[in-house]
């Protein structure tokens, strides 16, 4: 992968491969908790923790609408900022550990009263989310001034989400089993989940805190905003919204995030109610036991690593906006198809679903390069450079498509007449679901998803920078640049 992909860049911008992997590190760390949103939080506060499903209808979107909204603040503060290590890479530093903390909280699992456990819920993942904007918004926006280079960038995205989805593989294929291993005994003899939840994200937790700090170690500033620039809170807005590249680009990355999280959140719903499959254990790694959906999860993640991988032999070869395209209109369909596929088939459904997932990868990655490309496009048509308030779209986007997706679940689960486990004497009691509440499941998992990423890939079609006209800008910047400083020279 180092000698592939570093090829793309330009002579003179070229990182080191300890940047890079110190750059990917940090979306690691950011996984490790944005996977566990995406496919275990819903399922847990239902089948878990006991959170009655109704209640997320409002929770969730309520927190994820007001936590959007924080982004493009937090990236105006991140612009305004001025410090030795830079604008961006204090906030990496000093974020850390609030954001380990309000992880692990997130599924500390207090034995709270229904009402308590909501706004217990409704607390905790507030506290969750505006930490991820604190540190996340910084993070994203550091790949816009790593490098000048717009090639450079799209390696550095290259590689930064191969540590995103090295974290999603972690995440998938051990989660369970630690949560199983971690959890005991408890009185009913039956695995205390609740435990092995909280236990397990204090493992995740810690190890995100030192990922962070490495990325901030590991990393530099390059790019500088033009001498003399001025800040203006309003006009800055006002470009960004007549900033016609960025406008598509978001709309891309909402459909982006809406279907990774209806999918990622509906598959263990899938296997348990549509496929039925009762867990039964696999394989064993010591003490920890795999079963069907820890290998459907893993292999995926392990598919997208493999397309990013790739990402280099395609930035060579394919304009990265008609690639992106290409590329997600093929995941949709991998996941439209499951509507169809026999449900007993399960090797088939894994390399269906590895199919999606290989092309899903670089489509993420080259969709989050060509925010450093309209960053530079809003520097050469307006004169300002705005980083932090162009990449907190990157976030605002996962906030707002993981609202649209964590409101859809629910209210999949809530028409469809999904009827949600009962605590009887103290032991949780799994009601047989009616073919209705199984369809529902079952095109929350494959049709839904499939539909959003087939707009994403139009929306990504309609993208007007393409890689000619980046390098016009590109060479434009340079030129303008060079002429600053031979000026103050």
């Amino acid at each position: 992968m180092n000698s592939s992909i570093s090829q793309t860049a330009a002579n003179g911008d070229r990182l080191k491969i300890r940047e890079y992997i110190g750059y990917a590190l940090g979306d690691t760390a950011s996984n490790f908790f944005f996977q566990m949103f995406n496919i275990f939080l819903t399922f847990y506060y239902v089948d878990v923790w006991g959170i009655p499903k109704v209640s997320l209808l409002w929770l969730i979107p309520v927190v994820r609408l007001f936590d959007a909204l924080n982004d493009p603040v937090m990236g105006l503060i991140a612009d305004r900022t001025n410090t030795r290590w830079g604008k961006f890479r204090p906030y990496i530093l000093y974020g850390a550990i609030p954001y380990g903390i309000a992880g692990y909280l997130l599924f500390a699992g207090p034995e709270f009263a229904t009402t308590g456990k909501i706004i217990y819920a409704f607390i905790t993942y507030m506290l969750m989310m505006m930490c991820y904007t604190v540190i996340n918004v910084p993070y994203s926006s550091l790949m816009g001034v790593l490098s000048p280079s717009s090639r450079t960038r799209a390696v550095a995205s290259s590689y930064r989400f191969v540590g995103a989805f090295a974290g999603g593989f972690l995440i998938s294929t051990f989660v369970r089993p630690l949560v199983k291993f971690l959890g005991g005994i408890d009185e009913a003899g039956n695995i205390n989940y609740v435990n092995g939840f909280k236990w397990t994200m204090a493992i995740f937790a810690v190890i995100s805190v030192i990922f962070f700090w490495i990325t901030f170690i590991a990393t530099k500033e390059r790019v500088k905003p033009p001498k003399g620039q001025k800040t203006n809170v309003w006009e800055e807005l006002g470009e960004l919204v007549r900033n016609w590249p960025w406008i598509m680009l978001l709309i891309a990355a909402v459909l982006s995030t809406t279907f990774i999280a209806l999918r990622s959140g509906t598959t263990l719903f899938f296997f348990k109610y549509v496929i039925k499959d009762p867990g039964t254990t696999i394989f064993n790694i010591g003490s920890l036991d795999f079963d069907r959906a820890d290998i459907f999860l893993s292999t995926g993640m392990l598919a997208q690593i493999a397309g990013t991988i790739a990402l280099g032999f395609l930035a060579r070869r394919i304009d990265k906006k008609y690639a992106a395209s290409i590329l997600c209109a093929i995941t949709g369909i991998s996941f439209m198809a499951f509507y169809f596929l026999p449900k007993d088939k399960y090797i088939l459904l894994v390399v269906i679903n590895a199919i999606g997932y290989l092309c899903m990868g670089p489509t993420s990655a080259l969709t989050w390069a060509l925010y450093g490309d309209v960053a530079d496009y809003g520097e050469w048509k307006f004169g300002r450079r705005s980083t932090g308030l162009v990449f907190s779209a990157s976030l605002f986007s996962i906030k707002t498509g993981q609202m649209v997706g964590g409101f859809l679940l629910p209210l999949f689960l809530l028409c469809f007449g999904f009827v949600e486990p009962k605590e009887v004497d103290g032991v949780k009691v799994f009601a047989e679901q009616s073919p209705k509440a199984i369809l529902g499941i079952a095109l929350a998992f494959s049709i839904a998803p499939g539909l959003i990423a087939l707009l994403k890939a139009a929306a990504l079609f309609i993208y007007p920078l393409n890689q000619k006209r980046v390098s016009e800008i590109e060479e434009a910047l340079n030129s303008r640049r060079a002429a600053a400083s031979a000026e103050k020279e």
